[in-house]
C-alpha cells in the first residue's frame, strides 16, 4: 500500500515540521502549498517565509487549490500538502458558503468528496497537514462553528481514507494509526 499519512495538530503545534521530517526521508519532494499569496497581511506573509526557510533547497514547490490534480499525476514523487485547512477555506469561499450561495453546500460536498477519491486513487506517496479545530469552545458566531464542523467532516474523511494517521501536540507527534 502506498503512504498516505495525515498529520493533523493545533496552530503551532508542530505539524508541518513533523510532516517535512517525514517527507525528507523519501527523496523527491513536490511541496504542495494550499495558500494564497496575502501581500497586505505582514502576519501571514511571515508564516510563508518561515515555511520556505525550513524547506530543503530541492524540494519543488506547487502552490495551488487544485489538490486533488497533484494527488493522482503519475510520478513517484512524494507529496506534501500543507496544508488541508486553508483549501477547506479556500473552498468555502469559493463555494459561497460565507454569504449562503445558491447550492454552496453541493458545490463543497462535491469538492470534499473529489479530493477524497483522489486520495483512494493516489499512487504517489503522500503527507497532509491540516488543523485540529474542534477541541476548543463552541464559537459565538455561526459562520465560524459552520468552519469548525465542516473542518471535522473533511479530517475524519480523509483520516479514514489514509493508512496512517499522527496528531502533534506541543511539537510532540503522536501515532494515531
Amino acid at each position: 500500500m502506498n503512504t498516505r499519512i495525515l498529520v493533523l495538530g493545533g496552530a503551532r503545534s508542530g505539524k508541518s515540521s513533523h510532516a517535512e521530517a517525514i517527507a525528507a526521508t523519501a527523496g523527491e519532494v513536490d511541496y504542495l502549498a494550499t495558500s494564497e499569496n496575502r501581500p497586505d497581511d505582514p502576519e501571514w506573509q511571515a508564516r510563508i517565509a518561515l515555511h520556505r526557510a525550513r524547506r530543503p533547497r530541492g524540494w519543488a514547490t506547487i502552490e495551488t487549490i487544485n489538490v486533488a490534480a497533484e494527488l493522482v499525476r503519475d510520478t513517484d514523487r512524494m507529496l506534501l500538502v500543507d496544508c488541508l485547512t486553508v483549501w477547506l477555506t479556500r473552498q468555502m469561499d469559493a463555494a459561497g458558503v460565507w454569504t449562503a450561495e445558491p447550492d454552496c453546500d453541493e458545490i463543497l460536498r462535491t469538492a470534499v468528496d473529489g479530493l477524497v477519491k483522489a486520495i483512494g486513487a493516489c499512487r504517489r506517496p503522500v503527507i497532509m497537514v491540516s488543523n485540529e479545530v474542534g477541541q476548543g469552545i463552541v464559537p459565538l458566531d455561526a459562520g465560524t462553528r459552520r468552519f469548525r464542523d465542516e473542518m471535522g467532516i473533511l479530517n475524519a474523511k480523509v483520516a479514514a481514507a489514509v493508512n496512517r494517521v499522527d496528531f502533534c501536540i506541543a511539537g510532540i507527534p503522536q501515532r494515531l494509526k
